[in-house]
C-alpha cells in the first residue's frame, strides 16, 4: 500500500538515493489555484542541510509539477509532483549492503521481500516524506477554501520543552554520536461537525492510521489521549451548553465523528535509529556483527 486517502488520494514514490521522489494526487477538484511556488515553501521547511539540528545532506528540493495543472489552476486530472535527488552519497552506505541496522526497517524489508535498497534506507528513508509534504501543500489549498487550517508544533524533545533546551539536547546527542526523539502536536481548526463515520470509518481511526504511517512514529493520541486513563468520567467529559462545549478533552472527535471543535493530535517520534555509536547486529546471513552507521543523518527526526 503506497496510496492513502479515499476522495483525495495520494500515491508516493521514490527512494532515498534513487533519481527522484514525489507523489501522484488523484481526486483533486478542478480550479484550485496551484503553482510550484505554492508548494515550494513547504518543501523548504522540511529540506535537509539547513541547520546543525538536521541532516547535513544538501538538497535543493525544487518541486516540479508534471501534470494536472494548467495556467495556475488544477484541471481535475491526476497531479504528478516530482523532486529530483541531487545530493545522495551512496558510497557512504556500501557497508550496509550486508549489515542490518538496528531500529531500522532493514531486517523486516529483507524478511518480507528478500531484497532491499541499502542506500540510505531506500523506501523506508525519511526522504519518502517529500511526496507527503508536497501533497499536503496541495491539500491545504483545498482546505483553505473551507476556512480550515492545520498547524503543528514541537511539544518536547527528549523531555525538554523550551526552544533553548531542545536545541541543546539535540546538539548534545549529535556530539555523542547519538540521537533523540520527541513529541509533536497537530491542531486542525475550522473543521465542521459531522466528519467521519461510525465504527470502521471513525475519523480518529483514519487520523491515527495516517500518523502511524509516517516513518518513526510510534504513538498517537487524540485529545488528552493516555492521560484520560487516570481520570473520573466527571473530570473527562466535555460539558455542553447552548453556546457550545466548555472543554475539549476529546480532541474534537466523539464517536469517531468530528464535533466542530479543534481536532488535536499528538504523535511520539522515536530517536533516529542511524547513529554513530557501535551497535550489535547481524548480517544478511544471520551472523553476529557490529555496526557503526556512517552517512548523514538527523540527530532528531522530529
Amino acid at each position: 500500500m503506497n496510496t492513502f486517502g479515499r476522495n483525495f488520494r495520494v500515491t508516493s514514490f521514490g527512494e532515498s538515493h534513487g533519481p527522484a521522489v514525489g507523489c501522484v494526487i488523484d481526486g483533486c477538484p478542478a480550479n484550485i489555484p496551484l503553482r510550484e511556488e505554492t508548494i515550494q515553501p513547504f518543501l523548504d521547511r522540511r529540506k535537509p542541510g539547513t541547520s546543525p539540528l538536521v541532516s547535513p545532506r544538501k538538497e535543493d528540493d525544487k518541486i516540479e509539477i508534471l501534470s494536472g495543472v494548467f495556467e495556475g489552476k488544477t484541471t481535475g486530472t491526476p497531479i504528478a509532483l516530482l523532486v529530483r535527488n541531487t545530493g545522495a552519497h551512496s558510497s557512504d552506505y556500501d557497508e550496509l549492503r550486508t549489515l542490518l541496522r538496528p531500529g531500522h526497517a532493514d531486517y523486516t524489508y529483507q524478511q518480507k521481500y528478500g531484497i532491499r535498497d541499502h542506500r540510505g534506507g531506500g523506501r523506508s528513508s525519511g526522504r519518502e516524506t517529500v511526496g507527503r509534504v508536497a501533497a499536503g501543500a496541495v491539500a491545504l489549498q483545498l482546505l483553505a477554501a473551507q476556512n480550515i487550517t492545520i498547524a503543528g508544533r514541537i511539544v518536547a524533545v527528549h523531555g525538554k520543552t523550551t526552544p533553548a533546551e531542545i536545541e541543546a539536547e539535540i546538539l548534545a546527542a549529535k556530539e555523542a554520536g547519538d540521537s533523540v526523539g520527541g513529541i509533536a502536536e497537530i491542531v486542525a481548526q475550522g473543521c465542521p461537525a459531522g466528519l467521519g463515520d461510525p465504527v470502521f470509518g471513525k475519523l480518529d481511526a483514519e487520523i491515527a492510521g495516517a500518523m502511524m504511517g509516517l516513518g518513526a512514529v510510534k504513538g498517537v493520541e487524540i485529545g488528552d489521549g493516555f492521560a484520560v486513563a487516570g481520570r473520573f468520567g466527571s473530570e473527562n467529559n466535555d460539558p455542553i451548553t447552548k453556546n457550545g462545549f466548555l472543554s475539549n478533552h476529546a480532541g474534537g472527535i466523539l464517536g469517531g465523528i468530528s464535533s466542530g471543535q479543534e481536532i488535536v493530535v499528538r504523535i511520539t517520534v522515536k530517536p533516529t535509529p542511524s547513529i554513530a555509536q557501535p551497535q550489535k547486529t547481524v548480517d544478511i546471513h544471520g551472523n553476529d556483527a557490529m555496526i557503526t552507521v556512517k552517512g548523514r543523518h538527523d540527530p532528531c527526526i522530529l
